[in-house]
């Protein structure tokens, strides 16, 4: 077991080097600690910590008024996770959210309706965080301590579990989708304590997730990318390329064009290789979905994108987070306290469920591709931040 070090959560302090709100300085000068270490603390990412040191910063919250005596030291740390289902488990709060369409006739809350798809995707989520993925009732026997009393596993679960509703493009008229995107994620953002939001979809139906890509890369959300004058401009390591009959909202994330000189000729994910090339996720029949994550561990926080390009690939994306949701994990690039997934799963066609059923079948299942996008192009866009 491992702990991680929850300083900056307790102090709703960002790591993000765009928001410097003078914390560092304000410890330094109360505490005595050199800055490089309280720089390292707030990170999680001393290998130690002084018994002086702790007393020190115990004595710094509870003087500002973030913490009490009998909550320290133990509000300090919090076990890590270890599996994709455990990162998702152990935040206190977990919110959902989804893209909602309006039917035909009246408009009214009455008259709205969320895609099936989603609906089976949501499901697995509920089911994957309750239940670890199947592993929580391996987990329920006791831990053997020599000379002593047996000692009850762990068995982590959000305190809380709730549902997001926004918008989908084309709905209502733009201003409106996106200001309700903006409540959401701005909520989100600014709330403290171990908490997930993830979003069901993609742009096309969930403007949530141009939110969250844009944060996590720096970019602006809701502009368009299309008219970069190279490939190396884009903002996101990853992009998606629109269907000619889909809802064209402009984003960083998605568009037609990969570049201003450089064409995406089929509808799909495209994502940048290491050696700075893009390349097409689909071919061959192939279907495609997107796993997204960032998890700043200081912060306890955690942003999810979980996509599937088309209805069909939705709903194996559910069944592929219940079988294998361990090889969405570790991380593929972690720095300066956060923890970035970010994985292409490529589905086999199949020609049999082209029937009219096939969208009842929450069990179908498919050849699964699951393929970590490369690090390095993500260490590019870091590094730019």
């Amino acid at each position: 077991m491992r702990y991680a070090f929850r300083l900056a959560e307790i102090l709703g302090h960002t790591p993000d080097r765009r928001k410097r709100p003078g914390t560092i300085k304000s410890i330094v000068e109360h505490t005595g600690l050199d800055r490089h270490q309280v720089a390292s603390l707030l990170k999680n990412e001393a290998k130690y910590i002084p018994i002086e040191a702790l007393s020190r910063l115990c004595d710094y919250l509870i003087d500002q008024g973030y913490a009490t005596a009998d909550q320290l030291p133990g509000a300090l740390f919090s076990v890590q996770a270890e599996n994709f289902w455990e990162l998702l488990a152990r935040r206190g709060d977990v919110e959902i959210c989804v893209g909602v369409r309006q039917g035909e006739g009246e408009n009214s809350p009455e008259n709205a309706w969320i895609v099936a798809s989603d609906s089976v995707l949501i499901g697995e989520l509920l089911n994957g965080v309750s239940t670890l993925g199947g592993a929580a009732k391996h987990a329920k026997t006791n831990v053997a301590v020599p000379g002593g009393e047996p000692i009850a596993r762990d068995i982590p679960a959000p305190d809380r579990l709730q549902q997001t509703l926004v918008w989908s493009p084309g709905q209502v008229n733009l201003a409106e989708a996106r200001a309700r995107a903006e409540e959401v994620f701005t909520g989100f953002s600014e709330a403290q304590g171990d908490r997930a939001l993830v979003c069901i979809g993609s742009v096309k139906s969930n403007p949530v997730v141009e939110l969250v890509f844009a944060d996590a890369f720096g970019c602006s959300p809701f502009v368009t990318e299309d008219d970069v004058d190279d490939t190396s401009a884009r903002a996101c390591p990853f992009f998606l390329r629109y269907r000619d009959h889909d809802p064209k909202p402009d984003a960083a994330s998605a568009g037609t064009r990969l570049s201003k000189n450089e064409d995406a000729p089929y509808p799909g994910f495209y994502y940048e290789k290491d050696d700075g090339t893009w390349c097409w996720a689909g071919g061959n029949g192939k279907d495609t979905a997107l796993v997204f994550y960032l998890f700043r561990e200081p912060l306890g926080r955690l942003d999810m994108v979980l996509s599937g390009f088309s209805g069909r690939a939705t709903r194996l994306l559910a069944k592929t987070l219940a079988n294998r949701g361990d090889e969405f994990w570790p991380p593929v690039f972690e720095s300066d306290g956060m923890k970035i997934g970010a994985y292409i799963v490529q589905y086999e066609d199949d020609a049999t469920e082209k029937h009219r059923d096939a969208l009842l079948h929450t069990h179908e299942a498919a050849a699964a591709k699951i393929m970590p996008l490369p690090a390095q192009a993500i260490a590019r866009r870091m590094a730019r931040l």
